[in-house]
This record gives C-alpha cells, sequence and structure tokens, in this order.
C-alpha cells in the first residue's frame, strides 16, 4: 500500500500535466495572432502544420491575416521552435497534407469524443476552435477537466 500510493500521486501529476501546456512569450506571436482569436499554444501542432499555415496567411481560414514577410518569417520560426507533434497524435490528413486545424488532430477528438456536436454550434460556444468557451483557463495553458465548464 505504501508503495502504491506514490505511483498514483505521480499518475496523477503525469496526467494533470498533459492536460496543461507551457506557454512561451512571445510578442509578435500574441500581437499577430490574438488580435483574432486565442494565441493557441503552438505546441497544440506539429512543425509541419504550423508552417504550412503560416505559409498560407491570405487565406487563413476564410480571412486574409497577411503579414510583412519578416513578421511572418519570425512567428512561423516561434512557432516551429515550440511545436510539439507528440502530444497531437497523426499530423496529416489522408492525402499526406499536414494538419492545420487543431480540432482534427487525433488528441483533441479523443479528448472531445464526448462532446456532440451540437453542443459545440451553441451560441455560447460557436465553434470547437473556441477553447476559452468551456476552458476557462486556456489562455493560461490549462485545459485540464478541472477548469472545464460547459456553457448552456
Amino acid at each position: 500500500m505504501k508503495k502504491l500510493l506514490p505511483a498514483t500521486l505521480l499518475l496523477v501529476a503525469l496526467s494533470a500535466q498533459a492536460d496543461s501546456y507551457r506557454l512561451p512569450k512571445n510578442p509578435a506571436f500574441e500581437e499577430e495572432c490574438a488580435s483574432c482569436h486565442m494565441a493557441f499554444p503552438p505546441q497544440m501542432l506539429h512543425a509541419d502544420s504550423w508552417r504550412a499555415m503560416m505559409g498560407d496567411l491570405p487565406r487563413h481560414f476564410g480571412s486574409d491575416a497577411s503579414l510583412d514577410e519578416k513578421r511572418r518569417v519570425a512567428i512561423t520560426d516561434f512557432l516551429v521552435a515550440n511545436a510539439n507533434g507528440r502530444k497531437t497524435g497523426t499530423t496529416r490528413d489522408a492525402a499526406g497534407k499536414p494538419l492545420l486545424r487543431i480540432t482534427e488532430t487525433e488528441r483533441f477528438k479523443r479528448k472531445h469524443r464526448e462532446i456532440a456536436a451540437a453542443t459545440f454550434r451553441r451560441a455560447s460556444i460557436k465553434s470547437p476552435a473556441n477553447c476559452t468557451a468551456c476552458h476557462r483557463q486556456a489562455a493560461a495553458g490549462d485545459y485540464s477537466e478541472r477548469s472545464i465548464n460547459i456553457p448552456k
């Protein structure tokens, strides 16, 4: 029993850490990306995904998010340096193209498998990409279950 307690505590700590992301500071990333949506933790996508996304900013999910080349390269370098495909699972679609949406990753799908599609369409949520609607501490990198509050 004495040996079981430390092992259990370690598993709980690792589980909580698995749902937390370190949010490295980068003023350009925060200024540009967070001006339209939450600045998603770079670790949520693979480096290839960030390169592909940042390489097509004029068509960024239906919006023109173009940046001057120097700023685009600097933000891309930051995202690539801090990316982490290990947490996401498969990082390419069936055609071999890098996934561009966090909501398309295996990790996202696994973590949200019990959430009905209609829940994401609620006016209070709007989209699966609106992490802060349910994960109240998402902007701080905390996606743990203890910080979830699904709005009506």
